[in-house]
């Protein structure tokens, strides 16, 4: 069911970040059919230092006092005089020796405005394309004398923005705009211009410009702004109210998408759109094509995301019993958040016209050497990575490493440390705790009892067997012994004793519990002894006074084996499984006199 539900959340944050991409045009849209291309923020803002050229003398060019000796300072000079809404003096840059019916010299400066307002909205002019020669651009196919700068695809028609050479009344010649486009002025503002804006609202509100904008286009924005926000909450909130309605176990986790990143995205978009329904102006576009806010709706989206997905992953490592893995979750987090702030910062940076191939070449030189120097830095993290997922200990377990014991204290980022049975705590980078021989002792699910027993040689075969059967029946009949496997073997003939193995598994996970029953098993092993009339054998380095077996134990044992044959209840080599099943948890443990004796 979380497989599902996992999919469903990504499905659906997929097909929102698809369709905000699609929506916003990514990476962009024609907005107006012009010759041109679309600028870049950086393109626009390049423009303060291209009209500085502006006064500059050229050889060789025609000297002019309004910089008309060359097509691109004429334009220029044009830019630069209703820049500063001198449209007397930008009126002198129209050719109006050829004015149509109904038009007088005297509109020259309202024509210089008209035409700055609708090539502003339309037309975008890359100034370094425009020839410096005096003759103009000779390879561009156009009659001599003439340059085009661009042309406007209108409703009915094509307008040609063309700069023409004519004699300035010394006879020198200089550039203006052709007749023709001066012509097309009124039309062209008829249907590219704030005709009727301009009836409500004062000129400046249309003339003056804020970094290269329009006031009226901020205050468009502004108004689209505030209008689409209520739209915006309404539709985020709609949605919301959808998946309570059907999927209510899933509201409140991707709920901290709506109340943040998602309603700011369907803000941005609704906004966008609005204001590509308008006709608005080249630099406006220029501004909006860098995507700004949509980058940082887009990037608060991703990292929400991947807070709730690192959250969703520390639940279920926490149900697995991984909740320390937090410690190298939260480093990974970080490092791929700020992957993601970079990547937005370098979207961001190519949207607004700078090339970042150069910028992402040195990122990778320089990770490149950072990875090197801090090789071994790397290392201990992907070793604190491998300890985390392959999980060989764990913070807590009790452990056998390199010769050593101890209790892991601390897996960090670059080293585990570890607090031996002396007490001191050992730090070891990851790097090298990782390929180490790990025994890890607090994963045992039961204790391995093995004490291998040596007998006196002088021990007979009927105390063997005897002692045999009751360590046998003595492991099957304690509560704490595991029943399978389990043996009792008289295992060999020593130089200097009887051997019998004793092969067993205490069923606790306690270590201190397991020294307390395999206490109790040696002390029920030494009443066997006793019972049986067995001794040790002594290491033949110990000078001691040899002492023959107790004769009448000897005789007591060999009788009750001889019973146990009468009855045929002499269970060797193995107990029958009734008898195992009858055994079954019959001692005492703890044993009886003790405080935990039940």
């Amino acid at each position: 069911m979380r497989t599902g539900d996992d999919m469903i959340k990504t499905i659906f944050v997929a097909g929102l970040l698809s369709a905000t991409l699609s929506i916003a045009g990514w990476p962009g849209t024609v907005l107006a059919e012009t010759k041109s291309e679309e600028p870049t923020l950086k393109q626009a803002s390049e423009r303060k230092a291209q009209l500085s050229q502006i006064g500059k003398p050229l050889a060789g060019v025609p000297d002019d006092e309004f910089g008309r000796g060359t097509p691109r300072t004429s334009l220029l000079g044009f830019a630069k005089a209703t820049l500063e809404r001198d449209f007397e003096r930008a009126s002198r840059y129209l050719d109006l020796t050829q004015l149509p019916t109904g038009l007088e010299e005297g509109d020259g400066p309202r024509l210089a405005r008209q035409l700055r307002i609708a090539v502003g909205r339309q037309l975008w002019v890359d100034f370094e394309a425009i020839s410096i020669s005096p003759e103009g651009d000779v390879n561009d196919g156009l009659p001599e004398s003439r340059d085009r700068i661009g042309w406007i695809a209108g409703a009915k028609k094509s307008f040609d923005i063309v700069l023409q050479r004519v004699p300035r009344e010394d006879g020198v010649l200089i550039w203006k705009f052709a007749p023709s486009t001066v012509a097309d002025i009124p039309q062209l503002y008829e249907e590219f211009g704030f005709s009727r804006l301009e009836t409500v609202l004062p000129s400046w509100f249309f003339d003056y410009r804020i970094i290269g904008i329009e006031i009226v286009f901020w205050a468009i924005l502004l108004l689209t702004a505030v209008a689409v926000l209520p739209v915006a909450m309404m539709i985020t909130t709609g949605l919301m109210w959808v998946l309570r309605r059907f999927r209510a176990d899933l509201a409140p986790e991707v709920e901290r998408f709506f109340t943040g990143p998602i309603q700011l995205l369907m803000w941005v978009l609704l906004g966008r759109s609005a204001m590509q329904m308008m006709h608005t102006s080249v630099m406006f576009e220029a501004a909006a094509r860098a995507r700004t806010v949509l980058v940082v709706a887009l990037a608060w989206v991703v990292l929400r995301a991947m807070d709730f997905g690192g959250q969703r992953i520390m639940t279920r490592l926490e149900a697995v019993g991984l909740s320390n893995a937090k410690v190298i979750l939260r480093p990974v987090a970080r490092l791929l958040k700020l992957a993601v702030v970079v990547g937005a910062g370098l979207l961001w940076v190519e949207n607004l016209g700078y090339e970042i191939t150069t910028m992402i070449a040195g990122i990778s030189i320089s990770g490149v050497a950072i990875a090197l120097a801090s090789q071994k830095t790397l290392e201990n993290v992907f070793g604190a990575v491998t300890l985390y997922t392959a999980q060989p200990v764990r913070v807590g377990d009790f452990c056998r490493f390199g010769g050593q014991l101890g209790t892991v204290e601390e897996i960090g980022l670059r080293a585990t440390q570890i607090r031996t049975l002396d007490r001191s705590v050992v730090s070891i980078p990851n790097g090298e705790f990782a390929t180490m021989h790990l025994d890890n002792l607090s994963r045992r699910d039961r204790f391995w009892y093995h004490p291998r027993i040596r007998l006196r040689l002088e021990t007979t075969p009927d105390q063997i067997r005897y002692f045999l059967v009751e360590v046998r029946k003595m492991l099957y009949a304690h509560p704490k012994v595991v029943s399978e496997p389990l043996h009792v073997r008289f295992d060999g003939f020593g130089e200097t004793a009887l051997d019998v193995d004793v092969f067993a598994y205490i069923g606790v996970t306690n270590y201190s519990e397991s020294l307390e029953i395999k206490e109790d098993l040696n002390l029920r092993i030494m009443d066997i002894f006793a019972d049986a009339g067995i001794e040790l054998a002594v290491p033949l380095q110990y000078e001691v006074e040899w002492k023959p077996l107790n004769p009448e134990r000897v005789q007591e044992v060999q009788a009750r084996v001889k019973q146990w044959r009468d009855q045929q209840t002499l269970y060797l080599p193995n107990f029958p499984p009734e008898k195992i099943a009858e055994l079954k948890g019959s001692l005492d443990y703890p044993v009886a006199g003790s405080p935990g004796h039940r």
